[in-house]
């Protein structure tokens, strides 16, 4: 069913739930769960109404509120992994970004994460994949939040915009617009619900400059930006946690001169009354996506271990954060990520073999992937390059089909959205267990108190209408960021 009016919501809501000035109070909690989030949060993604969307988006926030699932910061848990409370090569967080099907994929998450009491667990987005994937921060949200509720997990979620990073061409014409592009966007994710915001502007490093300081200069200054962008929107008596980058994904491997210098320069920056950052992608070898071969296999990565755990230490030790984060690992063999937590990373960003598991292990119904591949030939084909096979350009370009085909895929038939479901699911808990997260959830417990989080109630529902929080059509163009 569609939604026609805010009655249509209501209803539904009849006997389930009520309204009490800006809070929502579960009256039937099972059938809030088994019966009703399910469509809730189809309709905050699709409904063709703006109001509607944000009114279903609103009880769904508000559910996830007052079922202790709510949206939180990972800053207290990372603080503590930089002080030394615990083992940090005890685990690595697992990052996920869903980029497709996004309920079903964030329920087998929470499934899988359940199972084995692990609660270090972030879901994102990077300000790419909003593009191609046509997910805004508001409606990501809602489906996460959503699956939460839907599979009974209890404890702070993480919501993480991950990869917010600066175009350099754009910013070389113009870098006051570029910045304010990011400015926009931030102001969107937190308004939606976002805690955590990775800013990325390692891609304007500029290594003919003299010195590693120098080079790292701009990067630093803009990171130091937008953390007080952050810091002034943050929600009352709540830190978020911000990450920094040094070593764009793809390029050289990241060292501890420029780990120091970058840092060094941005705690000189921030000054003593702010919260800096909580952690700091490196490049360790690693591609976005992988490297595909001509015949459509991937090439192998050799990642710099070595190179993780010393400025990893580095961070921790001399800086007081929890880490360094690994982009792009999501293609690895699986007996590589045993070396994550080893090695002390603080966090791991995987997206791309997810996907891959939603276009090539089954489920995913024959006519639909066929559509999906004509639709990206028929409209990536400027992307192809030289001599690339059929099998690399597809691999490299089918991302983009996950946008114009959102609704497809949310819309799995029963029998193939099961099959692509618990192969996620078997994924998701080998990569758990290789990253050490089982009984994380008494760590996150034991640091993370999250606060109450109520929003305004929306118009549609009864309540003051006020002008959106969007950001700039152009920072959601695909710079190639993501996993």
């Amino acid at each position: 069913m569609s939604y026609r009016s805010a009655d249509d919501l209501l209803a539904r809501l009849d006997g389930v739930a009520r309204i009490a000035g800006d809070r929502l109070e579960l009256l039937d909690e099972p059938r809030f769960r088994d019966e009703l989030v399910d469509e809730i949060v189809f309709e905050a993604v699709f409904n063709e109404d703006p109001s509607l969307r944000e009114a279903c988006g609103w009880v769904i926030w508000s559910a996830s509120q007052a079922l202790g699932c709510g949206s939180a910061s990972i800053d207290a848990l990372y603080r503590a992994r930089g002080r030394g409370e615990f083992e940090p090569t005890r685990f690595t967080t697992a990052a996920i970004n869903v980029r497709a099907a996004a309920y079903l994929t964030a329920r087998q998450a929470f499934i899988a994460a359940r199972e084995r009491d692990a609660g270090a667990l972030i879901f994102e987005i990077a300000k790419s994949e909003m593009a191609y994937t046509a997910q805004r921060p508001a409606e990501y949200a809602s489906a996460i939040l959503g699956a939460a509720i839907r599979e009974r997990w209890r404890g702070p979620v993480f919501l993480q915009g991950d990869h917010f990073q600066f175009n350099a061409t754009s910013w070389r014409s113009d870098p006051d617009q570029e910045l304010e592009g990011l400015r926009a966007l931030t102001r969107e994710a937190i308004a939606a619900g976002f805690l955590n915001i990775d800013i990325d502007s390692s891609t304007l490093v500029d290594l003919s400059r003299p010195t590693v300081a120098e080079q790292q200069r701009v990067n630093s200054k803009n990171t130091v930006e937008l953390t007080r962008l952050v810091r002034r929107l943050e929600p009352e008596g709540l830190t978020a946690s911000v990450g920094g980058e040094i070593g764009e994904v793809g390029k050289a491997n990241s060292t501890e001169e420029e780990l120091r210098a970058y840092l060094d320069e941005y705690r000189a920056a921030v000054g003593s009354d702010l919260v800096g950052l909580s952690k700091v992608s490196i490049q360790t070898g690693t591609s976005h996506g992988g490297v595909p071969l001509p015949d459509g296999s991937m090439a192998e990565v050799k990642i710099d271990f070595d190179a993780l755990r010393r400025l990893s230490t580095v961070a921790r030790e001399e800086y007081g954060l929890a880490g360094c984060v690994q982009h792009g690992a999501s293609t690895l063999p699986d007996d590589a990520f045993h070396h994550f937590p080893a090695s002390g990373t603080a966090e791991i960003h995987l997206a791309t073999g997810f996907q891959n598991i939603l276009y090539d292990d089954g489920g995913l119904p024959a006519e639909l992937r066929g559509e999906m591949m004509d639709w990206t030939r028929a409209n990536c084909a400027d992307e192809r390059t030289d001599g690339q096979t059929d099998e690399q350009f597809l691999y490299k370009s089918r991302k983009k089909a996950i946008g114009p085909f959102k609704r497809q895929l949310w819309t799995l038939p029963a029998g193939a959205a099961e099959e692509v479901g618990a192969h996620l699911r078997a994924k998701m808990g080998l990569l758990f267990d290789r990253l050490g997260l089982a009984g994380t959830r008494e760590l996150v417990d034991r640091f993370v108190d999250p606060v109450p989080l109520s929003r305004p109630l929306p118009a549609a529902l009864g309540g003051e209408r006020r002008a959106p929080v969007s950001a700039a059509a152009s920072v959601f163009e695909d710079d190639g960021s993501g996993e």
